[in-house]
């Protein structure tokens, strides 16, 4: 009995089941009708065969040669292009960047407002507020905006200075500004 239970459940038997099964498998997949894909396969292949256009004729490209000891090397500096030193025009005009920079210096020209103008001290200073709403006082000589503005007159209803800018590096300009006591956007003149 115990050779009989072996001999049925053992690990032998399963062993052999599996052709079998996998047989059987196949033969209820096989046989039924493929008129369907037989028919498919048919319409495929009398359906109309396109045309492939021929390939278009390759064009030959006449070769280039460079000689370079024609051209001019271009990491090597142009002679006529180049200015001498000694021709070269300073107009002497600099900032003083060895001054002590003064508070309304930290501030763009447009963003500072003239306000009003006081008598004090013998002689008229000029009331600007900048965009903080801080009221400055400032008189003839002080500096104010961003371009080393100098303050050379002060009248009732208008703050006169003189800016000194770079347009490039070592040239340096003056150019005249003002701001207006009237005029709402206090921008440059």
């Amino acid at each position: 009995m115990i050779h009989s239970y072996r001999y049925l459940y053992g690990r032998t038997r399963p062993g052999r089941l599996l052709p079998w099964i996998l047989a059987l498998g196949l033969v209820g997949c096989g046989g039924g009708d493929m008129a369907d894909l037989k028919s498919y396969v048919a319409e495929v292949k009398g359906r109309h065969r396109g045309m492939v256009d021929p390939l278009p004729e390759v064009k030959t490209v006449e070769p280039f040669v460079f000689r370079p000891e024609d051209l001019r090397d271009p990491f090597i500096p142009d002679e006529k292009s180049q200015e001498p030193e000694e021709e070269k025009v300073e107009s002497g005009i600099r900032p003083d960047t060895s001054r002590p920079r003064e508070e309304l210096e930290s501030y763009e020209l447009d963003s500072l407002r003239m306000v009003g103008t006081v008598i004090q001290q013998g002689g008229l200073w000029g009331l600007v507020r900048a965009n903080d709403g801080t009221i400055h006082r400032v008189r003839v000589g002080n500096y104010m905006g961003k371009n080393y503005g100098k303050i050379i007159n002060i009248k009732e209803n208008m703050i006169e200075l003189v800016e000194i800018f770079s347009d490039s590096p070592g040239a340096w300009h003056e150019r005249k500004a003002s701001l207006d006591l009237a005029e709402a956007s206090g921008g440059n003149k």
